[in-house]
């Protein structure tokens, strides 16, 4: 089954009562790295942003994610943040976009960079990059590939991926976030752009509950062979990273690291060090675990690793990638 934006956040909504594993796990408890770079922070104020995906989401998300409500979620961790474009009515593109280059100026806040959204297929879309391609701030788009209204294909259309080598062209990145039967399709969108930089959302949006053995009460969106293939057709590729986000969500509610591992193991060693990075995915993650529990898992998933290893994951690899200062 394919899960469309508003399908998953209605299926999400069954996780909603944090799983006990997530629940019982405290701040003090994360072993959190030194520092921590999140690839993947989503802000949003409902008093002036229109986001018409939260029509259909579960409740919990039906409310104002600031920074304020951002720095008490991740107390006690030595984080930055690139921030995640949050999927605006089109018309409020140019101002989300202004707002967090804002936000990333100051030094008040997390949020150190910022990833826009933008219409890839749009004869527009050239105009409206390259007024924000000049502000260092801005690193990349998203334009999400999962929304209903988005047919499979179109990201191989000759508008989209003549943009995605505009973006190359203009030293900006991509985030893929798609369906996980049609990451084949962004294996080919990335073939035909080799000078732009895709990243893989959500370790390619993997279904935790398809490596479960015996598989769970509930059946799985996708299968786990097409998709290690995809992955691994992906890392072939030297422009694609993969970003270490979004699994969390898609667990079961009785979630524990080891139900994670499988897909994190699985994408840390097929992407390789230098390749990979964190993402929370807040305050989508709270749908199933707060952002404290969420790095708590994963650090126990990578205890194993070498140091040097870790520190790239959580810090090191989005350093130099995004091209942060400080």
């Amino acid at each position: 089954m394919n899960l469309d934006r508003r399908e998953f956040l209605q299926a999400a909504a069954a996780s909603v009562a944090v799983g006990t594993w997530a629940a019982s796990s405290k701040a003090e408890d994360a072993k959190a790295p030194a520092a921590i770079i999140d690839t993947h922070q989503h802000l949003w104020n409902l008093t002036t942003q229109k986001l018409p995906w939260l029509a259909g989401a579960p409740e919990k998300l039906k409310k104002d994610y600031t920074n304020k409500e951002y720095q008490e979620a991740t107390a006690g961790l030595n984080i930055k943040a690139v921030y995640m474009e949050v999927n605006v009515a089109p018309e409020q593109q140019v101002a989300e976009a202004e707002h967090v280059i804002s936000l990333a100026e100051s030094a008040k806040h997390a949020t150190v960079a910022a990833v826009i959204s933008g219409q890839p297929s749009s004869d527009d879309f050239e105009k409206y990059i390259r007024r924000f391609s000049v502000n260092p701030y801005i690193k990349g788009v998203r334009r999400v590939l999962h929304d209903p209204e988005i047919k499979q294909g179109t990201c191989l259309e000759k508008n989209f991926v003549g943009n995605m080598r505009l973006l190359g062209a203009l030293g900006l990145s991509f985030d893929l976030c798609m369906r996980p039967r049609e990451l084949s399709d962004g294996v080919k969108l990335a073939q035909q752009c080799p000078d732009t930089r895709f990243i893989v959302d959500h370790c390619g949006n993997a279904d935790p509950k398809a490596f479960l053995k015996p598989p769970g009460n509930v059946e799985p969106t996708h299968e786990a062979d097409p998709w290690k293939r995809d992955m691994e057709a992906f890392a072939k590729l030297p422009n694609v990273i993969c970003k270490i986000s979004g699994i969390v969500v898609r667990a079961p509610q009785d979630w524990s690291p080891e139900t994670l591992a499988p897909v994190v193991n699985f994408c840390l060693d097929t992407f390789g060090p230098d390749r990979v990075v964190f993402g929370s995915d807040w305050p989508v993650c709270l749908l199933n675990a707060e952002l404290l529990a969420w790095v708590s898992a994963l650090q126990q998933i990578v205890s194993a690793r070498p140091a040097e290893q870790q520190t790239k994951l959580w810090h090191d690899n989005a350093h130099r990638l995004y091209a942060l200062k400080g």
